[in-house]
Parts: structure tokens; sequence; C-alpha cells
């Protein structure tokens, strides 16, 4: 091989692997916890990881971990270094901050370090019931459970939310609890084997899907005075979302938020926070949970928002409540 050949073709290899390690260099890892595989919200992360990587033409990279759940979540703070992403109802964040609840035995000053990012599809309640009359519309007041059989499940947050609802509306004593699986809800109601189940999922919710699809439903919506009265975020399933129910729905919610740490720096913050962003809409043309987000959910945050998040609140005119700046 002449001098000359060989050279060029150390010189472009020479150029090529430098280029490989700038573009490496420049990659930014980050780990996203959220949730046990198979569940929705695993499956929401497969989506967020590939709307980063779309968003960002591939400088961040998302990597999906397995999670058994949100005190773990919050729990692994602890320990994390870097650029550590994790979802968890507020709540937890706010008991963790104040060393109550699970976090009472476990106080560690790097909870102070949470900081908020943006939300995601919340945990809606689903009051679910046959449609007897089969007259359409699909949407009910709460007394329209009175003299039912009504599943709601058991150790879920649904089915914890359910039993709370009945007794603080006081219709524990006008209707009857259903001694089976969640599971078993959409089966049991279509099969006549009861009257309504409770599920408590983001929306649109495949079990819902499925029940609208194969009978006629209704869904039960809340006033705003019984809203107030359960003390959740307020929620609304827009009419159309579910087969048959043709009226916006009002309910209620436990939110969920994608949280870091102050170890995370402000552009690696801001890329997420504004990807994620603008890429919502285009999420929700291939999974439409995502279209149930919307700005305001950004007061749902507890704690303190991540400044590198806040930089692009403030440039998109996206309201920020002052306890979170």
């Amino acid at each position: 091989m002449p001098r000359f050949t060989h050279t060029l073709l150390a010189s472009t290899t020479a150029i090529l692997m430098g280029a490989m390690a700038l573009h490496a260099q420049a990659e930014t890892r980050v780990t996203y916890k959220s949730a046990s595989a198979g569940t929705a919200y695993y499956q929401m992360g497969v989506e967020l990881a590939e709307a980063i990587r779309e968003g960002t033409d591939g400088d961040v990279v998302v990597t999906l971990e397995e999670s058994q759940g949100s005190v773990q979540n919050v729990m692994e703070v602890m320990a994390r270094q870097g650029n550590y992403v994790f979802t968890t109802p507020p709540g937890l964040v706010t008991r963790a901050l104040e060393g109550t609840g699970p976090f009472a035995e476990r106080q560690n000053p790097r909870f102070a370090e949470i900081r908020g990012l943006f939300p995601i599809p919340a945990i809606t309640m689903h009051f679910v019931l046959a449609d007897e009359q089969g007259s359409g519309g699909g949407v009910v007041d709460l007394d329209a459970l009175e003299g039912k059989e009504i599943l709601i499940g058991q150790g879920t947050f649904g089915a914890r939310e359910a039993q709370r609802y009945l007794e603080l509306f006081e219709l524990i004593d006008k209707v009857e609890v259903a001694n089976a699986s969640i599971g078993s809800g959409p089966d049991a109601l279509k099969n006549g084997q009861i009257d309504a189940f409770v599920t408590a999922s983001s929306f649109p919710t495949p079990n819902v899907i499925e029940t609208a699809a194969s009978m006629p439903i209704s869904l039960v919506t809340l006033s705003d005075e019984q809203i107030e009265e359960t003390g959740a975020a307020r929620q609304t399933i827009p009419a159309g979302t579910y087969a048959g129910v043709d009226e916006d729905v009002e309910t209620t919610s436990l939110p969920v938020i994608a949280y870091t740490t102050s170890a995370m720096d402000d552009d690696t913050a801001y890329a997420l926070t504004r990807t994620f962003w603008e890429r919502r809409d285009a999420m929700a043309e291939e999974a439409a949970w995502w279209g149930s987000i919307t700005h305001d959910m950004v007061g749902n945050i507890a704690g303190t928002l991540h400044p590198g998040a806040l930089r692009y609140y403030d440039e998109a005119g996206i309201e920020v409540p002052d306890e979170l700046r």
C-alpha cells in the first residue's frame, strides 16, 4: 500500500474515532425509575424515553429501571447520584421532606434535594356502572350507586379511595360491596354478576375501554362540592374518551410527578422538561393518556421545581405557583 494512502486511512480513522468519542462525551444519560414491567406506568416510561431521544436528536438517552413502587423510588434518592429521574405522587415527597409516614424511620437530608420536573398522567378514579336503560349519555350522579352491588377490590389506591368515598358520602350501607378481585370487574359487569366496579388508572384505561366497547356503560360524575369534600385533585375525563360516554366526567385523581434531584445540572433538567412538553401532543397521538396532561397540573408538584425546569416554564409563559420557585 502506498505510504500516502496508508497515512490518509490512518488520518480518516483517527478523525472518525475522535468524532465518536466526542459524541459519547456529549451524550447525556438519564436513569428513569417508575414502576414494574407490564404496568401502564412502565409503558409510559418506554414512550417517554423514545420521545426524549427523538426530541433531543439522541443527545439525551433515558434508561428505564423497574421499580417496586413509589416509596422505593423516593427512598433511592438517598443513594443515587447524577441524573436520576423517578415518578411518585407528590404526597410522598411531602412526607419524605417532613420525615413522616413511610419515611419516619428513615429520614435523610438528601430528601431535601428532590426537585420537580413535570406531571405525568394521574391515577384517575372511575366508577363504572352498567347502563341499564342503554339510553346513552353515559354520565350519572353518585347516588346512582344506591342499591347496587359494586366491586371495589382491595389493597390498592383505587380500593382505598372507593371505600373512603362510600363512607364519606354515606353510601356504605346503601350498596353491597362484592367480594372479588378488581381484575374480574369488566367480565362480572358484562355477565350481570355485579352492577358496577371501580378502577383507578390513567385514562383512557384499557379495562374501561374494553367494557364500554362490549356493553352500554355510565360513569359517575361528581359535583364541585363533592370533589372539594374528598380533598383530592379534580380530574376531568373528556366527553368521548369512552364509547357511549358523551359528556365530560368530573372525578378525582392522584397526581403523579416526574422528579429528579439537585444533582442534575440545569441544562439537562431544562432539556428534559422542554422536550416533554414539546413532544406531549405527538405522544398523545400514539397513546391517548398523554392527552390528559395540562399546564395547570404543574401546580400539583410538591416541594420545589428544579431550576432548569423553572427556566423552561418561565420561557414558555406557563404559570408556576410561587411556592414552587
